[in-house]
């Protein structure tokens, strides 16, 4: 079944999908994806589900990339929060030495509705986010995930499987999240 998705863009012509798969059953509703996300207007903890959904929509609906939708048919299944490093908050990673010969996108989190867990869609999303961020200029992927036995930020993926998948531990962000990293291209930011 897996091998049969496909991955599109969040824009404003499937903004109904995204809302659909966020707001099913144990969908990240809660969130709408924007507590990594830089949000000016007030502090993130105090923002209500229906502002962030409304935050999420005005980033959509004026072009900023923000993810992928996995979809079985046309069915969307599966999400995974992809996009420019600069458009999550900074407290997300720490600056390298070589960040400015570099184009950074991160991989923030994952969502697969229950009925498709386990069938391998992590490496799908991974995969169909590395070559969107390489369509898109990318040439460094950047991840958060936690070990196997975090009790939280577990939407982030796992260590493990981010290895295995050829990123490399390159740092951590305070007690659960580390930081890993995957270059994707030679090509450097001029």
């Amino acid at each position: 079944m897996v091998d049969k998705m496909t991955f599109r863009p969040v824009t404003s012509d499937n903004w109904h999908d995204f809302e659909r798969l966020f707001e099913s059953r144990g969908g990240p509703k809660s969130c709408w994806c924007t507590i990594w996300r830089t949000v000016e207007a007030f502090p993130t903890e105090e923002r209500p589900a229906a502002a962030k959904k409304l935050e999420m929509k005005r980033r959509i609906s004026s072009g900023e990339p923000v993810g992928l939708l996995g979809y079985l048919d046309s069915e969307p299944v599966a999400w995974c929060s992809i996009a420019p490093r600069d458009t999550y908050r900074a407290s997300m990673s720490d600056r390298m030495p070589s960040d400015e010969t570099h184009r950074i996108w991160s991989i923030v989190c994952f969502f697969v509705l229950r009925p498709f867990r386990g069938q391998g869609m992590f490496w799908k999303l991974l995969a169909a986010a590395e070559e969107h961020a390489a369509k898109n200029g990318a040439t460094l992927l950047e991840g958060y995930p936690v070990d196997l036995g975090s009790p939280s930020y577990r939407f982030g993926g796992y260590v493990s499987a981010f290895e295995q998948a050829g990123y490399a531990l390159v740092g951590r962000k305070r007690a659960r999240r580390h930081i890993m990293r995957k270059i994707l291209s030679q090509n450097r930011a001029e």
